[in-house]
């Protein structure tokens, strides 16, 4: 297939009405060709698209295969690579997403997270304006969101017990483990004044018995 866009695909970008998916398509060039603009474009012109909810899909050139994930999921890891403190993805919920890559809960978190998302996207204009009235350095009306995921984890923890009741165990609900029982007491270990006090009743005993032997 031809590198060459301009010369067979300009078409495809005429003819897209509004509210039409845009096709983007990637040479092995590397190059991202825009077919609806009839443009090359950059990771940072699909990230500025995505924030202005453009949709959007995008092809490899050569085998048509939807690479959408991945180009995606690339853009997130060179959002998190430009510094400046901007990051988006705290390193524990990192870690937390990579543990769940083969857990038998991984069919159940895409869903967990595209809820909370959503959820989180309908009050955004909500959290807007509490910061916008809100005091420098403050942070007021962040307990709602922090109750929408005590809410969200509460309806998740729900469908996971309906799917499978027995097997879903959250970690905190778990049964704490069975105490082992305490150690039999063991006997005081015989101190000098008790050796003593022992000998002394052992040589009384011997004398009240030879005492006894004389008289009989």
């Amino acid at each position: 297939m031809s590198e060459n866009p301009e010369k067979g695909e300009t078409a495809a970008g005429t003819e897209k009405t509004a509210g039409q998916r845009v096709i983007i398509k990637k040479y092995a060039n590397r190059r991202l060709y825009n077919t609806a603009s009839s443009s090359y474009v950059t990771l940072e012109h699909l990230s500025e698209m995505v924030k202005e909810g453009v949709d959007f899909v995008v092809y490899d050139a050569k085998t048509n295969d939807d690479i959408t994930r991945s180009v995606l999921t690339q853009i997130i890891f060179e959002e998190e690579n430009r510094g400046g403190g901007q990051n988006l993805l705290p390193i524990q919920f990192l870690r937390q997403l990579i543990g769940f890559y083969g857990n038998s809960m991984q069919a159940f978190l895409p869903s967990y997270l595209e809820m909370s998302l959503e959820s989180f996207t309908k009050q955004q204009e909500r959290l807007r304006g509490q910061l916008a009235n809100m005091a420098p350095g403050k942070m007021p009306g962040m307990g709602v969101y922090e109750e929408q995921i005590r809410q969200n984890m509460a309806l998740f923890d729900r469908a996971m017990k309906m799917f499978s009741p027995f097997a879903y165990v959250r970690p905190e609900d778990a049964p704490a483990p069975t105490p082992e029982p305490a150690p039999a007491p063991q006997p005081a270990a015989p101190t000098d004044d008790s050796l003593a006090d022992l000998k002394r009743q052992l040589a009384a005993m011997q004398e009240q018995i030879a005492k006894l032997a004389t008289k009989s």
